[in-house]
């Protein structure tokens, strides 16, 4: 590749989303008790203000693939950068609970946003070898983020009564300075470029990308694509249940909802919790996130490393059997009266291992390359946007079960969707690595 800096720094750039994604997602986390206490929450109201921002999340991830098509990648990443900066300020400043969930839920519009924008935005830059190892960069930047999180949920614990402000406060810091990486020579996607008839700016960051090489080896095909796409009617929302297409959106939906069904949400975002439960001290269990955060971050650059190399089903398939395994120790472990501590933490390690190596980059990999690029923007906005309903009711009803049944019950009916996430990948999903999207696209009958 002529110009590798470029393309890892438009990578960069693209994964501060991932990044704020993360932060977001796992800040709460530590604020989770004075929260509940500063504003008198149930369990209940603890779990709404915990899991509205994946609602939020949802309506941001339907909505973005249109946005995507008609303004193009680069404006909505713009959009998203000045959200986090809002949301996180209005949180931290909110004096009712209702405020504060106005402003979770302006959050998950951004991570929403980003959920669907930074993977496709990525498998469109990156040259064909490359892409499932860049498109994980994003996954890597959210699993960066949620360490970020619980270390700065950790050093701020002892800021006195109001630290779950302060905490809240982190991810308009990083917006900031996402919104400035923006626009600092950050290119609009080529694929998006062509589609809208400017081909010289298209070849041009291509070849600043890839060099010549490059723009003869994957420009005839996009051209190609794209002029068949525009010959066709634009996609309808309808046109995603039809046909092949209508199996492929399946596939695609499936897989985006089993990755967040199988509980990862939960675990990250009430992990000190979990901790507490199998007997540590507050600040014991603050340390002990960080300790997942930390290995989530290390498991996912093993999925960097194998992405390309072992392909994408085998790392699925991996994943699933080893999240299978520990699910159903932590079943066994938190029926009993008293817990093994290191036991928990053994368990919850690995299966936190299992999933950064397999679920969570693979699944954004899988739907990024899946999807023919005429109806790309929509059907990733509606499988990110299932996604993220399975997100809420994971979140939602996870403290309402743990309350109700027992800690036993919530991970056995994790343990079971890793069950059939093994099946569904073993039959359905299709290995796409080193092929070109219009590649994928002929083999797949589209």
């Amino acid at each position: 590749m002529k110009n590798k800096k470029y393309v890892y720094w438009i990578t960069f750039v693209a994964v501060n989303g991932g990044l704020l994604f993360g932060l977001n997602m796992a800040g709460i986390s530590g604020a989770n008790d004075m929260i509940k206490g500063h504003f008198s929450l149930t369990n209940s109201g603890l779990g709404t203000v915990a899991s509205l921002l994946t609602i939020g999340c949802l309506i941001g991830a339907l909505f973005t693939g249109n946005f995507t098509e008609k303004y193009g990648r680069k404006k909505v990443m713009l959009t998203t950068a000045l959200l986090y900066v809002v949301s996180a300020l209005g949180c931290a400043l909110s004096d009712s609970a209702t405020l504060l969930t106005i402003f979770r839920v302006l959050s998950g519009l951004a991570v929403g946003a980003t959920s669907v924008v930074g993977p496709m935005y990525i498998s469109e830059i990156a040259p064909a070898k490359q892409r499932g190892r860049l498109v994980s960069f994003n996954q890597f930047a959210i699993t960066i983020g949620i360490v970020l999180a619980y270390i700065f949920d950790y050093l701020l614990l002892g800021f006195g009564e109001n630290s779950w402000r302060y905490m809240l406060a982190v991810p308009a810091v990083f917006g900031v300075i996402y919104f400035v990486f923006l626009l600092a020579r950050f290119p609009e996607s080529p694929r998006w470029l062509l589609a809208h008839g400017k081909e010289a700016e298209a070849i041009d960051v291509m070849t600043r990308i890839g060099g010549k090489t490059l723009v003869d080896e994957e420009l005839p095909e996009m051209e190609k694509t794209i002029l068949v796409e525009k010959s066709k009617d634009k996609v309808s929302f309808g046109e995603l249940f039809k046909g092949k297409t209508g199996k492929l959106v399946l596939i695609g939906t499936i897989i985006a909802a089993l990755q967040q069904i199988t509980g990862i949400n939960a675990v990250i975002m009430f992990a000190p919790d979990i901790f507490q439960a199998a007997g540590s001290a507050k600040m014991d269990s603050m340390m002990q996130a960080m300790i997942v955060g930390f290995v989530n971050f290390l498991m996912t650059i093993v999925a960097l490393w194998l992405v390309d190399k072992k392909g994408r089903k085998t790392l699925l398939l991996w994943g699933a059997v080893g999240m299978i395994v520990s699910l159903a120790y932590l079943s066994f472990e938190f029926a009993k009266p008293v817990q093994n501590g290191l036991g928990v933490m053994v368990a919850l390690l690995v299966y936190i291992s299992f999933f950064a190596a397999s679920f969570a980059p693979v699944m954004w990999v899988i739907i990024s390359e899946i999807y023919p690029n005429r109806i790309k923007g929509v059907a990733m906005s509606f499988s990110t946007a299932v996604s993220w309903l399975c997100t809420f009711l994971t979140v939602y009803f996870a403290p309402i079960i743990h309350g109700a049944f027992g800690l036993q019950y919530l991970f056995g009916i994790f343990g079971v969707f890793s069950i059939i996430a093994f099946v569904f990948v073993k039959i359905w999903i299709p290995e796409t690595k080193g092929k070109s999207l219009e590649q994928i696209e002929k083999e797949l009958g589209l």
